[in-house]
């Protein structure tokens, strides 16, 4: 891409350039990848390359391109459907780097509360009990794993937790609220996650006769049929498939409303015709409608430079 930035700059059109095997193929119906090889001569000195890029695009079809070249720099040569697409490869890859970056740093700083929350516990604390409600659960080859919410508790800190329980181990069920089972959990000390209990106080360190004692109010409670310890799964509502297909279509059709929206109001409306990323829309439309936008841009712009996606061959008039 920093190639195609600097060809940018100075682009050269070589009407007796090469592009061989030519090739673009689309992956995620939106991602289109395209590649060849470029061979030349300018002022008397051969050249050849490969290039490849990738940008978004919603085209049916074949593209067409030429071979160009930077005028200050001959040996820097691609296609000029690199060139039409720049602002759009520029967008993919920052899109890219962003949701990327985002989630790097989401699963540090969570790695880093985890860390914290471990060793607050290998040191000794007081341990304030509080109810939990459990929201999720998943029993897997000997792993019961539970989601549980703090939002129960007089302290309650409103955060979501995730544990495992294995060789048979239940979680510590007290009671129900909200159509949904609710925990025993320990806080320890000042650390920002309680820990769920199991149903055996097996999770805390405890001696064999406080063990019991712990457990007989409970015990006695559950033999009169007034408390539970095992999560029972419940059978799934099935939805069905007219909101199942209305689900799936909504959000892809409100997209592509809001992104007409958008492009309408930058061919009628924009104060300028080098906005983006209306530029990378118009040029992302069907040849009638980016027609109709160029010919509207043209009306209010037509004294000065075309922007992109309404370039003749030059990359400076209207085409």
């Amino acid at each position: 891409m920093v190639r195609d930035i600097q060809i940018s700059q100075n682009p050269l059109v070589l009407d007796d350039g090469d592009v061989q095997n030519g090739r673009c193929k689309t992956r995620k119906a939106i991602f289109t990848d395209c590649e060849a090889r470029l061979v030349y001569n300018y002022e008397g000195q051969n050249y050849s390359t490969d290039v490849e890029v990738m940008f978004v695009d919603f085209h049916v079809g074949n593209y067409e391109t030429d071979l160009v070249i930077s005028a200050d720099h001959p040996e820097l040569a691609t296609m000029t459907l690199a060139l039409d697409k720049l602002w759009n490869r520029i967008i993919t890859l920052a899109a890219f780097i962003a949701l990327l970056g985002g989630s790097s740093v989401v699963m540090v700083f969570l790695g880093l509360r985890i860390w914290r929350v471990r060793r607050q516990l290998r040191h000794p604390a007081k341990l304030v009990a509080v109810p939990v409600e459990i929201t999720a659960f998943d029993r897997r080859r000997g792993t019961l794993s539970i989601t549980y919410n703090d939002k129960i508790a007089d302290d309650k800190t409103g955060r979501s937790a995730y544990t495992r329980m294995r060789n048979g181990q239940e979680p510590f069920v007290i009671g129900e609220a909200n159509g949904k089972a609710v925990g025993l959990a320990v806080r320890h000390g000042d650390t920002a996650l309680p820990v769920l209990l199991d149903d055996r106080l097996q999770r805390i360190d405890l001696t064999d006769e406080e063990r019991a004692a712990a457990l007989a109010p409970f015990a006695q409670q559950r033999n009169e049929g007034r408390g539970g310890s095992i999560l029972i799964e419940e059978p799934r509502k099935t939805v069905s498939v007219r909101r199942r297909l209305l689900g799936f279509f909504a959000v892809p059709l409100l997209i592509v409303a809001g992104v007409m929206g958008f492009w309408l109001w930058y061919v009628t409306s924009s104060p300028t015709q080098f906005q983006s990323p209306g530029m990378d829309i118009n040029n992302l439309m069907p040849a009638p409608l980016n027609r109709w936008g160029c010919d509207q841009l043209k009306k209010r712009f037509g004294d000065d430079r075309a922007p992109f996606g309404c370039v003749a061959a030059d990359y400076t008039s209207w085409k």
